[in-house]
């Protein structure tokens, strides 16, 4: 197995087409994606997002179109792609009757590393799952659910994550634990592709965010870039009153009073 150049995009997509029957969902997308970034592909149900990233992970053939992930061709070189990748689907994938760190042993196991169980432990106090990992997955929280799920999917270190809308039906705490998870990994190095069709995640997590509309890439750029899109607001003095999520994660104890209110309260005291 080759390595690529370390200047090349880790992931480049160019002219990709879908059709299923007389349905076309991709209709020539283009984008390229920085190494040790997150990049995120923002659109609605049934934009494309999820066939697109199922042609990244050599599971489906485009009808045109190349793309390239860690520098080799997914058609061409589909062993090589899948060596360099993991996926992590909208469910997480674990076993619920195993443990914690039976789950990260089975997966060690399954690629044939050395050393298993202590690949398990470093991955269970990465993911602050230790007290947790001689339970059962099936009596974990949706969040706790999710980051064994990531931490199963990076065993073997692979250089670029598929996250398929990762934080999908997980509540308010378990969304922001997944969020810190995906900081983390590019922290680190690890270039993630994640797909979602919420906002805020996007606006939180993305160095670069790709608006997928109708099979097509309409705007692709930094959060700053696309702001720039729309005209400047005018400036205005209005009382923030606090979301709805700020007021159950502060009711819950799961965070202190909120930035945004507390902006606004000091905002209000300067006024």
């Amino acid at each position: 197995m080759s390595t690529p150049t370390a200047t090349a995009p880790a992931i480049r997509v160019q002219g990709i087409e879908k059709s299923f029957k007389d349905l076309q969902v991709l209709r020539g997308v283009d984008f390229d994606v920085a190494a040790g970034s997150i990049f995120a592909l923002l659109g609605s149900n049934g934009a494309g997002k999820t066939t697109l990233v199922r042609i990244l992970s050599t599971l489906l053939k485009a009808d045109a179109g190349a793309a390239s992930v860690h520098g080799f061709d997914v058609v061409a070189s589909a062993g090589d792609v899948r060596e360099s990748i993991s996926l992590t689907g909208q469910f997480a994938a674990v076993d619920e009757v195993l443990t914690g760190r039976e789950n990260l042993v089975l997966v060690a196991r399954l690629r044939h590393l050395k050393n298993p169980g202590g690949i398990a432990d470093e991955l269970l106090t990465r993911f602050a799952l230790t007290d947790a990992g001689s339970r059962r997955a099936g009596t974990y929280s949706g969040g706790m659910r999710r980051r064994l799920d990531i931490a199963m999917s990076l065993i073997g270190n692979p250089p670029i994550i598929f996250l398929d809308e990762p934080t999908t039906g997980l509540d308010p705490q378990a969304r922001k634990e997944v969020w810190q998870t995906v900081k983390t990994l590019a922290g680190q190095g690890t270039t993630v592709l994640l797909t979602t069709q919420y906002l805020d995640e996007a606006e939180h997590l993305a160095d670069r965010i790709a608006i997928l509309h109708e099979g097509t890439i309409i705007q692709n750029g930094t959060l700053a870039e696309l702001k720039r899109l729309l005209p400047a607001a005018t400036v205005e003095y209005v009382e923030k009153q606090p979301s709805l999520e700020d007021v159950f994660l502060a009711l819950t104890g799961v965070t202190g009073p909120t930035d945004a209110a507390a902006a606004a309260q000091t905002e209000g005291e300067k006024r």
